[in-house]
């Protein structure tokens, strides 16, 4: 047992919240030592919620979103327009895109971007299940709502490339967002503004 810790149940528990992005041993040692703090049935409730969450959460069949369901809760809402479609990379983008209020469509997540230096290609995200969508469905508008990155830009070009021979519009959000910028940092006003005057996509930006 490291020397510093009095408890090898200490150490243990504060190098596994460690392991979670952003959070250093320091920070890991104040959330443990606040559970500790706290009433037992809190922390198992803390605790039950995680294990609920691993254990239960889905995709959804349809856009590949975090959802409690087969079919999330945005798919599956009478109100949204389903011949919209806004491709994004994570579903941390859909929660952004959901904040401005400002869309009322569907969305399809990625699951990232094409990347070669980080080993992704095509076949590792969610692009043949968008060209099924398409294929199949009554969808009019495809929107393009990816980080302005060289990445970015390489995977919406993919993009266009498969669904150019369908008879589908396509739009990329207008560039309110700097080059380089992740969708999930930007202002809700400014990302509001880009997804209303998005701009036609004709395979250049």
């Amino acid at each position: 047992m490291n020397q510093q810790y009095p408890s090898q149940l200490l150490e243990k528990a504060v190098s596994e919240f460690a392991k979670l992005p952003g959070i250093g041993r320091k920070t890991a040692m104040r959330l443990v030592l606040h559970l500790l703090r706290q009433e037992t049935t809190a922390v198992e409730r803390f605790g039950q919620a995680i294990m609920t969450l691993r254990r239960e959460v889905k995709y959804c069949k349809v856009c590949h979103n975090l959802s409690d369901t087969e079919t999330c809760r945005i798919c599956s809402h009478p109100g949204r327009d389903a011949s919209t479609i806004c491709v994004v990379e994570t579903v941390r983008d859909v929660m952004a895109v959901e904040a401005t209020q400002q869309f009322r469509g569907l969305y399809h997540v990625l699951g990232g971007v094409i990347s070669p230096m980080d080993g992704i290609g095509p076949s590792d995200l969610q692009i043949e299940s968008l060209v099924e969508r398409v294929r199949t469905g009554n969808v009019k508008e495809v929107i393009l709502a990816l980080s302005s990155t060289m990445e970015g830009d390489t995977t919406n070009f993919f993009i266009f490339r498969k669904l150019a021979p369908l008879d589908v519009k396509m739009s990329v959000i207008a560039r309110g967002i700097s080059i380089g910028d992740e969708l999930q940092y930007a202002d809700e006003v400014t990302l509001g503004r880009s997804i209303l005057n998005r701009t036609e996509f004709t395979g250049t930006i």
